[in-house]
């Protein structure tokens, strides 16, 4: 498909937002392994995510719950930017994405 740099390019405002920060496509292995030890329900609804499935998860993974943590608040957060872009509200997605530097 390309390189993330190139899909970040594609996300209008978000090559501005950035700056000139690299991506580090290798620091991406973890989430991808946290991403491939749940289930395809718990992929679709994280929500359905409790402490043990989170125990199952970081455990296939290698990883700690910490970082399972980590990645479902980036996540819920990238959602909610995902609708405010929907809706509208582009303000407040751009004060949002300043208060993430």
């Amino acid at each position: 498909m390309g390189n993330l740099k190139d899909m970040v390019n594609m996300i209008p405002g978000a090559s501005k937002a950035m700056g000139d920060n690299e991506i580090d496509e290798d620091s991406f292995k973890h989430i991808e392994a946290l991403i491939y030890s749940m289930t395809p329900k718990e992929r679709s609804n994280p929500k359905i995510i409790d402490i043990s499935r989170k125990k199952r998860i970081s455990k296939g993974s290698g990883l700690d719950v910490q970082e399972l943590n980590r990645l479902l608040k980036q996540f819920e957060q990238m959602s909610k930017m995902m609708k405010m872009m929907q809706g509208g509200g582009s303000g407040k997605l751009m004060q949002m994405m300043q208060g993430m530097k």
